[in-house]
């Protein structure tokens, strides 16, 4: 957790818009009329309530001022010498000074003018006492201007420092500038540090955070350092050694044994010698970087003998944290950042030399020994000497061996990377992108693809032998012709009866004869109109056409013809059932089928519509849903009667035209009390 936030420190004005904030907010929220005719008592009230005020505001915010920003003393060496390092602490505790004394001496004038101001006399003279305590407490503030600037400046630039937990797992790399420290940072974790191919790229320090065994760690870059002594270095290189010198933290220095940065290893070497006091107490590792330039085994004998030297220091780092002499796999490291060859293994390695590093600490400390007392590990003893495997399911074993096959079969199988390496690399080896074809025959896969014109594929129309084709289809057809003569089935009638016969020769008229209207429907149907009934100049469609065709089926006729009669004839009026229409009655006789209730509810509205207005209204008429007429005569006498509220008071309604009454007489008449004057 980190425990310096350095981006909500507030924000310090400067000397005159410090005054405009105070002054500004006196004139606001203190009282601003004042008489001379007023008690003196009161008058001496209004001006010391005003220097009253004006002296806490001030006192407020330089108190603000002086308790956010961190204190030297109290706060984490690091963040104590990286502040002395980049700011110089003198100044700024003068600057803290300055501000201080600037509060006490506002104080002071405020206290001095209120006891003044007790025995003011008149108006005028509490006024000029108030001018002069302002006056006095401004030009203290203008007096401190520079020192508000400075610490504004300050603020600034403690906003964009990283925020480091010095206390959490950390990783710190050093090593001289433009060696692949950034490259690095880069590559583990989220970071997006710059890099250039020249020194001093990087020039303050910079956080990552990366996972290792489901635990955080932050990883630190620093800038880089020059091997020269420690007055001459300059406040890049100084802010590397006070995270070297103050942060528990595993540090990976990194070595260019290709030389690309412009130090030799020799120099890089000498670095290291000079600093190994700061890596006392921390796990240290040697990273050899850009070995896809110049391997480890390449170097000449002596820098392998300074590569020798600087392992043997870092394996005293081991052997102080309770290692073995012989473990020098964590020591020295190669790796290539631009390959990301052993970027993760040298992670890796440095997360575990920190992480072993930190449980030593623990493990020696004396909470230890309060945390054993909780523990219990229990150990069960055999009860006998039989053994009991664990009892694993078939189907658990089955999949398992199925999921060994899968894994081998993806370690067995080249990936396109490594077809790539081995075939020359990028730029000569290209990728077939049809050897995963799932064709039937393999030989297809590499055929060339015909090319694609307007949607059609060109090789379907390119053929060498195409006029052999055709002569070989046109002869085929020719024969074809010649065994079948004509293409319309006829039968044999030599087989057939003479009945048979003569009804084969009706089948065959009946269907050239429907073939023919067929035709002429098909060529006419769109543009020919449709002609009504009556204008049916053939007289295709008539009733005594329909009963000859009914009577030669063997069907009685006259109940369709009478019911098409009366569909086809127009509404006239009917009589009712009650007047005893027999013409009505021997009709219901012809037409035995019942009327479904769509066809009823049609035919009443129709006798509705046509029947004459003449009736009288209370008559009874079956099919209108009373019992007899008296009950009808009721319905309509209750109908009136609610119809009769309905339409009395809707006499003005919402659709009707009002003019409403622009003035309501209740609203302007009469006297008003005070205050009752806004509808004028």
């Amino acid at each position: 957790m980190v425990q310096y936030n350095f981006k909500k420190i507030t924000v310090v004005p400067n000397g005159k818009d410090f005054v405009d904030i105070i002054l500004s907010r006196t004139q606001r929220q203190t009282p601003t009329v004042v008489h001379k005719g007023y008690a003196i008592s009161r008058i001496r009230q209004f001006y010391m309530r005003k220097v009253k005020y004006t002296q806490q505001n001030f006192y407020d915010k330089l108190s603000t001022i002086i308790d956010e920003f961190p204190r030297l003393d109290d706060i984490h060496p690091f963040y104590g010498d990286l502040l002395h390092v980049l700011y110089n602490k003198d100044h700024y505790k003068l600057a803290l000074g300055q501000i201080n004394t600037a509060r006490n001496l506002i104080s002071k004038v405020a206290k001095d003018y209120v006891k003044l101001l007790k025995y003011g006399d008149s108006l005028y003279r509490c006024k000029s006492l108030k001018v002069a305590a302002l006056g006095r407490m401004c030009t203290v503030i203008k007096r401190i201007g520079p020192s508000l600037a400075y610490l504004e400046q300050i603020r600034q630039h403690m906003a964009r420092l990283p925020s480091i937990d010095p206390n959490t797992r950390t990783i710190l790399i050093c090593g001289y500038p433009n060696v692949g420290k950034s490259s690095f940072i880069n590559k583990i974790t989220r970071a997006d540090v710059d890099v250039q191919p020249y020194a001093f790229t990087t020039k303050s320090l910079f956080v990552g955070h990366t996972d290792y065994k489901y635990l955080r760690y932050q990883v630190i870059d620093t800038p880089g350092i020059l091997d020269r002594p420690f007055e001459d270095r300059n406040i890049i290189e100084m802010c590397s050694i006070t995270a070297l010198a103050h942060l528990r933290a595993a540090v990976l220095f990194f070595l260019d044994i290709s030389g690309s940065c412009g130090y030799s290893i020799a120099q890089q070497a000498a670095l290291f010698h000079s600093i190994k006091s700061l890596f006392m107490n921390k796990p240290l590792m040697i990273v050899c970087n850009k070995t896809d330039l110049q391997p480890l085994e390449g170097i000449s004998e002596e820098d392998k003998k300074l590569v020798a030297e600087m392992k043997d220091e870092a394996m005293k780092t081991v052997i102080g944290q309770g290692g073995e002499p012989t473990d020098e796999a964590g020591v020295l490291l190669t790796m290539s950042t631009l390959t990301e060859d052993g970027v993760i293994s040298v992670k890796n390695a440095a997360c575990e030399r920190l992480l072993n590093q930190r449980v030593e600490l623990k493990m020696k400390s004396k909470k230890l020994n309060d945390c054993l007392n909780r523990f219990h590990v229990a150990i069960p003893k055999p009860r006998d000497q039989k053994e009991r495997p664990p009892c694993i399911p078939e189907a658990v074993l089955q999949a398992r061996a199925k999921q060994a096959e899968a894994d081998a079969e993806k370690q067995k199988r080249k990936l396109e990377r490594d077809l790539e390496n081995e075939n020359g690399g990028a730029g000569v080896y290209s990728a077939s992108l049809r050897k995963h074809y799932l064709l039937a025959n393999e030989e297809w896969k590499e055929d060339i693809m015909p090319e694609i014109l307007d949607g059609h594929n060109v090789y379907d129309f390119v053929d060498p032998d195409i006029l052999q084709r055709l002569e070989e289809l046109e002869r085929e057809e020719g024969l074809r012709q010649d065994e079948e003569g004509d293409d319309d089935f006829e039968m044999d009638g030599a087989e057939l009866t003479p009945e048979e016969q003569a009804a084969l020769a009706e089948i065959r008229k009946k269907k050239s004869l429907l073939i023919q209207q067929h035709r002429m429907k098909k060529s006419t149907a769109e543009s020919r109109p449709t002609v009504p009934r009556k204008f049916d100049k053939d007289k295709e469609f008539t009733l005594k056409r329909m009963g000859r065709q009914l009577s030669a089926l063997g069907v009685d006729p006259t109940a369709a013809i009478e019911r098409a009669r009366s569909k086809s004839r127009g509404r006239k009026r009917e009589r009712s059932v009650e007047r005893g229409d027999e013409i009505g009655n021997d009709a219901m006789d012809v037409d035995e089928i019942t009327p479904s209730k769509k066809q009823r509810r049609s035919r009443s509205l129709s006798m509705a519509r046509s029947r004459s207005m003449s009736r009288p209204r209370n008559e009874f008429v079956p099919g209108e849903g009373f019992k007899d007429k008296p009950q009808k005569e009721r319905a309509i006498k209750m109908f009136k009667k609610s119809a009769n509220k309905r339409n009395k008071d809707a006499r003005r309604g919402e659709a009707d035209r009002v003019i409403p009454t622009l003035k309501p007489k209740h609203l302007f008449s009469g006297k008003r009390s005070s205050g009752k004057t806004d509808r004028r």
